[in-house]
């Protein structure tokens, strides 16, 4: 029978480990719903303007009358020959299997590539760790976010000449994802334009956690170079939340007082009806020039998205975890306690034993 005393201590000790994984349940339900207002108000930005390059579409000519080539190059597709993949997971664990099943989503990526040159943007320590652990840096000096956004116009890059690997590791960006600001993702986006561009690359791919609420989360691999269709994210790969899953995250968002709405409605009445009003705007400066100038940026709001839901999902993630782990503590305190009370219990009658048997024997 295990001592008393040991049992006390083993019960103190999960109590206190249950205040932390309280707390970090409230400070990451915190959290999530400041990241799900950011996403809120990023919203109709985007929106607007995806709708007023469809306009533009409708109103310019994408393809060259003469040859028959798209006029912009992000337009332009290729053989996939040489990819980029940006990997956005966590910086910081006690998450479940929120970067682990990012990870996983992007060597299974990897695999179906097999035989053509990757390049690997990993975005959080997590992710950055396990590439690491795989696969080799590229020999060049890789440049951060922060290093992006100080050098915005883009420069050549050399390790298109000399590869450490068919796969391998071309950029590092740590610490982030604390607090996303759109001049790192219009660093990030403007690097990879720059290198789509120059035929560098042939295909961007994101692999993220896209954020709807708290219950409709979805892993997914989306192409954001070459743009086949504004508006229309190109999912070549999803993985939808279990219904266990889902039942968990409900009942960890209800207890923190985290609302279950979608960061993904109705689009604003001004921007919906921008895109489908039969009106012949006219622009200060020609369509083609507002299209060349504005779909850069739209590269740069679907990079923007990938790490905002991303923050989010990861703050989802947590607070299911430690309400998962606050709950689990519960359950554990309540079977030392009665183990505690069952040697407590042998004890008081042996000792009642040794009594009788003492006063029987005299």
């Amino acid at each position: 029978m295990p001592n008393i005393l040991d049992i006390r201590r083993r019960i103190r000790s999960v109590i206190n480990t249950r205040q932390i994984t309280k707390a970090m349940k409230m400070v990451s339900a915190a959290k999530l719903r400041r990241a799900q207002e950011r996403a809120l108000a990023a919203r109709p930005y985007a929106q607007m303007l995806t709708n007023i390059l469809k306009s533009l579409v409708a109103r310019t000519e994408i393809y060259d009358p003469e040859t028959g080539e798209v006029k912009h190059p992000l337009l332009a597709q290729r053989v996939e020959k040489n990819i980029l993949l940006i990997v956005v997971t966590g910086d910081k664990g006690l998450a479940g299997a929120f970067s682990a099943n990012i990870t996983k989503a992007a060597s299974r990526f990897l695999e179906s590539k097999a035989g053509k040159n990757v390049d690997i943007e990993a975005i959080g320590r997590k992710g950055r760790d396990f590439l690491r652990r795989r696969y080799p840096a590229a020999k060049v000096q890789t440049r951060s976010l922060a290093e992006l956004e100080e050098s915005i116009e883009v420069e050549p890059d050399v390790d298109a000449v000399e590869r450490a690997g068919p796969t391998q590791i071309t950029g590092e960006h740590v610490g982030v994802l604390g607090k996303v600001a759109f001049a790192q993702a219009r660093a990030l986006a403007e690097n990879v334009i720059g290198r789509y561009t120059r035929e560098e690359i042939d295909a961007v791919y994101v692999v993220f956690n896209e954020f709807k609420s708290v219950i409709a989360q979805r892993l997914i691999v989306e192409q954001i170079l070459p743009i086949e269709q504004i508006g229309a994210p190109a999912v070549r790969f999803s993985e939808e939340m279990t219904e266990e899953e889902k039942k968990k995250a409900k009942e960890a968002a209800i207890s923190a007082g985290v609302g279950l709405r979608s960061t993904d409605g109705a689009a604003p009445e001004a921007a919906s009806e921008f895109g489908t009003a039969q009106v012949d705007y006219i622009y200060e400066q020609p369509p083609e020039e507002l299209f060349r100038a504005l779909l850069p940026k739209y590269v740069g709001i679907q990079i923007f998205r990938a790490l905002m839901e991303s923050v989010a999902a990861e703050h989802a993630a947590r607070m299911t975890a430690m309400d998962s782990a606050t709950s689990n503590a519960t359950d554990m305190i309540d079977s030392l306690t009665l183990v505690m009370n069952r040697a407590r219990q042998a004890k008081i009658t042996k000792e009642i034993i040794e009594i009788v048997s003492g006063a029987a024997a005299m």
